[in-house]
């Protein structure tokens, strides 16, 4: 449970950096370019999963010995695609919720809010979904050891 721990920590730390270039960048599309936050939205996610993938393959979880990078990578993508579906879909009911109290999202900062909420909802599916489909699932792995803790 402990090495569970510490590797859901070290995936907060990644995910935090990917945060802040995904709500860096939907922000920037949208206060800059006037993109909907929901398209700037979808941009930024995917922009902020290459750091995701970086950090997560190199600091949270274990290279599995039967999986060739590319393979990897597909898998990642694909989760990654699933997590960005979900983030849409919460964005998208967090606009809807938004709209029928007559308040316009893309008008206000409130965007931003419901960007955190959804943020905190896919974190969860993208730790889980990782660390079954990737992670070696060694004690030595960068996720479970005791390297950076």
């Amino acid at each position: 449970m402990r090495d569970l721990v510490r590797q859901f920590l070290r995936h907060g730390v990644v995910g935090s950096v990917a945060f802040l270039v995904d709500f860096s960048v939907m922000v920037l599309l949208h206060e800059t370019l006037g993109m909907d936050p929901l398209v700037a939205s979808i941009i930024s996610f995917t922009i902020s999963v290459i750091v995701s993938y970086w950090g997560s393959m190199k600091w949270v979880f274990a290279r599995r010995d039967d999986m060739s990078r590319r393979k990897e990578f597909a898998i990642y993508m694909v989760l990654s695609f699933i997590g960005l579906v979900l983030n849409s879909i919460c964005m998208w009911i967090g606009q809807q919720l938004l709209l029928m109290r007559g308040i316009d999202w893309a008008h206000s900062n409130l965007y931003m809010v419901v960007k955190v909420l959804a943020t905190f909802i896919v974190t969860f599916y993208n730790f889980f979904s990782r660390r079954r489909w990737l992670d070696a699932g060694n004690p030595n792995a960068p996720g479970s050891s005791d390297q950076m803790w």
